[in-house]
Order: structure tokens, then C-alpha cells, then sequence
């Protein structure tokens, strides 16, 4: 682990509830500067491994390296004033304004009054909530009350975000707010730990994603290693003048270790290696007067690789957005 506070760095966690093992000996890093996300369905084990790490649940077995320190049970304190937490469901003051929850969070942190009603006011145009500071926290919609969560969280200048599940239930307006307010953090220097059901969202915003089912963690990467091909393949998908089987047919036999699919009628997808020379296809086609209008690479989306790696169908993961390849 390097020697760096923002850092974190997990070994074999474990978190057990009764005779349920929720988290079954996971091991993962957090590096400086990253948007690193565990995604996984709902159930998976993702909140209970944040709340291990922020001190709100019991480690069961394992370990956790932060800020220069080491626990095995409980978060020591001094590690907590490195984190900004953002749970899943808000934990500000329905009574209070908008600002004045700001300034309470400050005060928790032993900010002096001064200090933390400027840090307050900065966060307020930061999250784009100038015009609602006034107004009491009962009265924001959904997506403001997530903004000034996060705001609140930052109160503190942390050096790690925890983001538990924050898009959940947003409309998509205020659910790209979010995202691209994460992003802006980030840009600025603040390490992100999020976890997320959203396998768009997982793509768009991490550097490195850990895969989780079961509690256990299945595969780590970052996205773009994550996106190549399946298995080192290339695959193409043909749109043909007529007879997609006919085309199939003569692919395989023609040319060795080569897999067809056929999906309609005129359209087929070639399976090839890592790098495909199309020019044996379009012989093969042309000698049986088939024609090629178009052809196009697919790449894999975050979802194919998921899948693919968990074994879990898409049902399983309906709550995420968008998914299947996508055509270059």
C-alpha cells in the first residue's frame, strides 16, 4: 500500500450477521485520486462492506490498512476524519434549512463558527442549491436532498467520499447531476468509493470496478480492461443482401475455427481472434453472390462482461441501466 492517507486497502473482510456470512474474505485497494466502485445486485454484500469501513458495523474477520493505520474490529477514530460518508438514505435534519445543516455538520467536526459557515456557503453553490439554503430539508425534492447529503459529507474537507447506492430512486435529470457532481469532485482531487446496482453508472464514472455476488468479490479491473474483447475475441456483425444461414453455412466450412451466428434473416455475427482479417470472409461471401452492406466491430459493454464473469442473467441485474454491446 503506498503511504498515502486517502488510500485504503482491505484483507480477507469477513461480516457475518447470526448465521449468515453477508462478506466471505474480500480483499481489495483503494489508490489516491480514484473512482473505485463495487458493483454487484442488491443483497450482494456492498453496504455491509462500506459500513466496515466507516465504522458503522462490527469487522468479523480480516483486516483494513487507512491513513497509516490498521483495525480489525472497529474503525479507529482518527481514520473517520479522513471520510465523508454519504449512506443511503439521508441523514440531515428535516427541521433545519438547507444551510443550517451544513453548519451543524460543521460543528460536529469542532469547526469554529466562522470557518464553517463560509465551508457552508462554498458547498451550497458547489451542489447548485444557492437558491434553495433557505428553505427547509423537507421541502427539497429527492435529487436536491441527495446534493446536499454529499455537501454535507464535504463539509470536512475529507480526503476519501463513500457514496453507498447515491443514484438510487433519482430521476434520470437528477441522477446525471449526481454523476457528473461525483466527477467534479474526483477532478478535484477527492478519492471515491462508491458502490452501485447501476451497471451504466459503474462504467461512466469508475476507474476501477470490483465485481461482487455472494458476498465475494469475482473479478477486479479497471473499466477499460474490463471492456476488451471476450476472451481476446473480435467480433463483427455482417448485414448481408440475402440468406443469413446460407452465409453461415459457407463461413465455417470454408474457414477453419470460425463461429457464426445467424439473427435474422440477412444479418450473421463473425467470431474471430484478436485481430480479424475480414478479407477470407468477403472472399468466402462474394464466391456465393452474397453481398456485404455493412460491417461493424462490436465491443462488449460493462453488462456483457458482468454477466459473463458472475454467471448472473439479466434479470437478475434489471435494475441497471442500459447494457448489451455496443457498435464501433
Amino acid at each position: 500500500m503506498q503511504a498515502c492517507m486517502s488510500n485504503i486497502e482491505a484483507n480477507e473482510l469477513v461480516k457475518r450477521y447470526a448465521d449468515f456470512t453477508a462478506v466471505k474474505g474480500i480483499s481489495f485497494n483503494v489508490r489516491q485520486g480514484e473512482i473505485f466502485g463495487l458493483l454487484g445486485p442488491n443483497g450482494a454484500g456492498k453496504t455491509s462492506i462500506i459500513n466496515m469501513l466507516i465504522g458503522l458495523a462490527r469487522i468479523d474477520g480480516g483486516e483494513v490498512h487507512c491513513g497509516g493505520l490498521t483495525y480489525t474490529q472497529q474503525v479507529d477514530g482518527r481514520v473517520q476524519t479522513l471520510m465523508g460518508v454519504v449512506p443511503d438514505e439521508s441523514n440531515l435534519y428535516d427541521e433545519m434549512t438547507g444551510l443550517d445543516n451544513l453548519v451543524f455538520c460543521g460543528a460536529l467536526y469542532s469547526m469554529a463558527k466562522p470557518a464553517r459557515i463560509q465551508r457552508a456557503q462554498e458547498l451550497i453553490r458547489l451542489v447548485g442549491l444557492t437558491d434553495h439554503e433557505d428553505r427547509l430539508f423537507r421541502s427539497y425534492s429527492r435529487g436536491m436532498k441527495r446534493k446536499l447529503t454529499i455537501a454535507a459529507a464535504l463539509m470536512h474537507r475529507p480526503n476519501i467520499l463513500f457514496l453507498d447506492e447515491t443514484t438510487t430512486g433519482l430521476d434520470v435529470a437528477s441522477a446525471r447531476e449526481i454523476r457528473s457532481l461525483i466527477q467534479d469532485l474526483n477532478a478535484a482531487g477527492t478519492t471515491v468509493f462508491l458502490t452501485t446496482h447501476y451497471i451504466e453508472e459503474a462504467e461512466q464514472l469508475c476507474h476501477r470496478v470490483a465485481f461482487l455476488v455472494g458476498g465475494r468479490i469475482v473479478r477486479t479491473g479497471t473499466v477499460t480492461d474490463l471492456l476488451r474483447f471476450d476472451g481476446g475475441r473480435t467480433v463483427v456483425q455482417l448485414a448481408l443482401n440475402q440468406n443469413a444461414a446460407q452465409a453461415a453455412r459457407a463461413l465455417t466450412a470454408a474457414i477453419p475455427d470460425t463461429e457464426v451466428e445467424v439473427l435474422d434473416e440477412t444479418t450473421v455475427r463473425v467470431y474471430g481472434g484478436e485481430r480479424m482479417n475480414l478479407i477470407p470472409y468477403l472472399t468466402v461471401l462474394e464466391r456465393f453472390d452474397q453481398q456485404v452492406f455493412e460491417a461493424k466491430v462490436l465491443k462488449p459493454s460493462l453488462e456483457d462482461v458482468f454477466l459473463q464473469e458472475t454467471g448472473l442473467t439479466t434479470a437478475a441485474m434489471r435494475s441497471t441501466n442500459g447494457g448489451g454491446r455496443r457498435s464501433t
